[in-house]
């Protein structure tokens, strides 16, 4: 039976009339993606270089929140063609590439996405879950349609390089991560550093000098205006792993006495 693929990212973008709000999902577990997924947000990061993910749990998530109204991106532990052509095969279709600082390196990960003679990426498509095991007709020809690559700007090697990287094709979108940055500047856990920002809106507005949308990181809700003020096109606001830590937090600093002695105001 002939299948269709889902729309990939960068028609959600080019498509919306607002910016687009997303969170992290961090945890590894497909029942977090997938309530998640029926939050009522626009996109999820289901992130394999700072958390516990692999294929199978990947695999999982992408199962998971299938048929929800959301987008599924996944980030890879590292811009690689192996790891990119796995990802790719289990169904991602939505990449996040990370610490990409230069446009040669915007170059591999988009070849790392396409078939030969564009791209270098192993073609296994009978095998794999991308093409529904061949159920979705001229996937070899069509391929590139179904997958949308976002490069993430997090150095000052990359912000330097942002104009050029902007102008790969099929790089569709870029994503910046103050974090990083921060830390490439010397200003280690200062992503609100007037120099960050300012980095940060540097490349926002190349950018939308260059027609590609832009997105930022931005737990900070003034930031993440701001961010929106200047032109983010999609922006991620949380993370499945922090709701959960502060979350029971707060019910232990509500129930738990202190340690004075003090009896919770709850109580």
């Amino acid at each position: 039976m002939p299948l269709r693929l889902e729309d990939t990212f960068r028609d959600a973008l080019a498509a919306a009339n607002r910016p687009l709000a997303g969170m992290w999902v961090c945890s590894g577990s497909p029942l977090v993606a997938e309530i998640c997924a029926g939050s009522g947000l626009d996109w999820l990061l289901v992130d394999a270089e700072h958390s516990p993910n692999g294929l199978e749990s990947i695999l999982a998530q992408l199962q998971a929140t299938h048929g929800y109204p959301v987008h599924t991106l996944v980030r890879p532990p590292v811009n690689d063609v192996v790891v990119i052509k796995q990802y790719l095969d289990l169904g991602v279709q939505n990449l996040l590439v990370p610490m990409v600082n230069s446009v040669s390196e915007a170059e591999a990960a988009v070849a790392a996405t396409r078939y030969p003679p564009q791209g270098v990426r192993g073609v296994g498509s009978a095998l794999a879950r991308a093409a529904r095991w061949n159920r979705v007709p001229d996937y070899l020809a069509r391929a590139a349609e179904t997958i949308s690559v976002t490069v993430q700007i997090e150095s000052t090697a990359a912000v330097d390089a942002v104009e050029d990287i902007l102008k790969v094709d099929g790089v569709d979108a870029i994503f910046v991560g103050p974090s990083d940055l921060a830390a490439s500047m010397g200003l280690l856990g200062q992503q609100e550093h007037p120099e960050v920002r300012a980095a940060v809106e540097h490349c926002l507005t190349a950018a939308k000098t260059a027609g590609k949308p832009a997105g930022v990181n931005a737990f900070n809700r003034d930031t993440a205006g701001h961010y929106l003020d200047n032109g983010a096109n999609f922006i991620l606001v949380g993370a499945d792993v922090a709701l959960l830590a502060r979350g029971s937090e707060a019910l232990a600093a509500q129930y738990i006495p202190k340690d004075n002695g003090d009896t919770p105001a709850s109580y």
